[in-house]
């Protein structure tokens, strides 16, 4: 029988199998090819930091709001599933067997989808024969870069300071620097993602557990700072250096999903005295792009999926591991514990 990914626990996923229902003739089926660990939400729910782990959020006050901790598990993970179509309902057009698409769903071996029924990441369609593998499982991923950008309204000759290199980070260096940017500096503690920026077209990188990067930033720059800085690492003091890099009135965006207290986050030092415009990110939970109904999130992938398709973005060195999905709890494991190691982790089936 097929098996499906669930967290029954915090540090605790198991597979469980399940029985395949009948197509109805508005759906498909596909089975799994590759599905990605997202290295920020997945990781959270899984260790049990989310906020999720004891509230929900509720849709109309747009609140957290506290539930017992039973109402968490068992819980499906995963958003970044790519797979092939199998089966195709009578009343269903625009897809064949044979289909390479995204889904934003949970790691399990197949999936049934209604095409008429938008995603979270829009339309369900065929993903063009020149997009690979490795880049189609990031898609969603180089939505959430793109998203980051659009948010920091970069201008052509702007500065750019990326903090957090992993994969959002390194789409968003390349993104920058399409959308205009004329310097971007690319901050990550680890050697080999700030390699991949390196590679990937940023101007220098810096390691903040070695230097101070604000003071490395402001004293190069004739503006005393970067226009903007956009954070996805989810750390809170990656975030303080972001908003002591950017000049007064900057910007930073947010992008990251921060976990735990913020007692790096000083407000009254940088923040307060230089005006900074601090931006979150969010493109999900009916959060509608700031530049809706010219934007939105069906237009953002499929704008990813064309510059990852057309080479224009590259994914070249971004998936450091593979783990066939009976191992899937090894994958988990390995990120939660030796985060240094790994720069994407995937799932194959």
């Amino acid at each position: 029988m097929p098996e499906e990914l669930l967290l029954v626990g915090p540090r605790d996923v198991r597979l469980i199998t399940y029985e395949e229902t009948r197509l109805h003739p508005d759906e498909i089926r596909a089975t799994a090819i590759l599905s990605g660990i997202s290295h920020g939400t997945e990781l959270n729910l899984y260790r049990g930091t989310s906020p999720f782990h004891d509230k929900q959020f509720d849709p109309n006050l747009r609140l957290f709001v506290p539930v017992s901790e039973s109402v968490m598990y068992p819980a499906r993970l995963g958003y970044e599933w790519v797979g092939r179509v199998t089966e195709v309902g009578s009343a269903v057009s625009g897809l064949v067997p044979g289909d390479l698409i995204h889904l934003p769903f949970g790691h399990r071996a197949t999936h049934i989808a209604r095409p008429t029924e938008r995603t979270m990441i829009g339309d369900i369609v065929p993903l063009p024969s020149s997009l690979d593998l490795d880049s189609a499982v990031i898609l969603a991923l180089a939505g959430v870069a793109l998203q980051a950008v659009h948010d920091a309204h970069i201008k052509v000759g702007d500065h750019v300071a990326i903090f957090g290199l992993g994969v959002i980070g390194l789409l968003a260096v390349q993104l920058a620097r399409l959308n205009g940017a004329l310097r971007v500096d690319a901050v990550d503690p680890l050697p080999r993602r700030r390699a991949l920026a390196e590679a990937f077209g940023a101007d220098r990188t810096l390691d903040p557990t070695t230097c101070d990067v604000a003071r490395e930033i402001k004293s190069e720059t004739a503006e005393c700072g970067a226009d903007v800085a956009i954070e996805l690492s989810g750390s809170a003091a990656a975030l303080h250096e972001a908003i002591r890099c950017v000049q007064v009135a900057g910007t930073v965006v947010a992008g990251g999903y921060y976990q735990d207290g913020a007692a790096p986050l000083r407000l009254g030092e940088e923040w307060h005295h230089n005006r900074i415009t601090l931006v979150s990110s969010m493109g999900v939970w009916d959060c509608p792009h700031r530049d809706y109904p010219a934007w939105d999130r069906a237009r953002i992938h499929a704008t990813a999926t064309h510059y990852l398709a057309t080479g224009q973005i590259h994914s070249e060195g971004l998936i450091s591991h593979r783990f066939p999905f009976a191992r899937a709890a090894e994958a988990y494991a390995l990120i939660d514990q030796h985060p240094d190691e790994v720069v994407k982790v995937v799932l194959t089936y």
